[in-house]
């Protein structure tokens, strides 16, 4: 058998492309294991035709009036928002700094996309699909929702906006909030 012949070139191409895959691999499992970065898991089937209906996903969960921001009694805060052409629903909301936040989105239409800039919070808004997102903001401001996917002639004006807010300023805004509800509510029910 013929020994085979390696031209010196070739194997510094050799070597650099092994190393190379080498540090891509620690890369990634760097990130996988030091810093918990993982794939979407949720998969959660829906039927984007009846999204805004009372029996829709969660029954109603994406219906108008529940859409926004949410605080249950643990201080877990969830964001609801729909992605339509050519707009996200709610517009304009506001959350607080350095805290926990789920957001769970969906699209009414076709295909979406959400990134706010300068934090981790870009993903994909598929039809059919509810899409939860895990974040965190380390900055306040006021900052842009932009839609990173193509959805068709007015995608370059979908936008939406979020203020992100020290926490006292955010919970002294949601108690004055519900302070407001329940007078509207108090109110309603003298009139019947």
């Amino acid at each position: 058998m013929a020994e085979i012949h390696i031209d010196p070139l070739e194997k510094k191409w050799i070597y650099f492309i092994a190393f190379f895959l080498l540090i891509s691999w620690g890369t990634i499992l760097y990130y996988t294991f030091g810093k918990g970065v993982r794939p979407p898991s949720n998969v959660e089937v829906i039927d984007s035709a009846r999204l805004h209906l009372p029996d829709g996903v969660g029954g109603g969960e994406f219906m108008e009036k529940n859409l926004g921001v949410h605080v249950d009694n643990n201080d877990h805060i969830k964001v609801i928002m729909v992605a339509a052409r050519y707009g996200f629903y709610p517009q304009h909301f506001t959350v607080p700094v350095d805290t926990p936040i789920t957001f769970r989105l969906a699209s009414f239409d076709v295909l979406h996309g959400v990134h706010i800039p300068e934090s981790n919070m870009n993903t994909m808004i598929v039809p059919g699909y509810v899409s939860e997102v895990h974040t965190q903001f380390t900055k306040t401001g006021q900052f842009p929702l932009i839609c990173n996917e193509y959805c068709g002639r007015s995608h370059a004006y979908m936008y939406g906006m979020i203020d992100i807010v020290p926490k006292a300023q955010f919970k002294a805004e949601q108690s004055a909030h519900a302070g407001s509800m329940a007078s509207n509510k108090d109110t309603q029910e003298q009139r019947t």
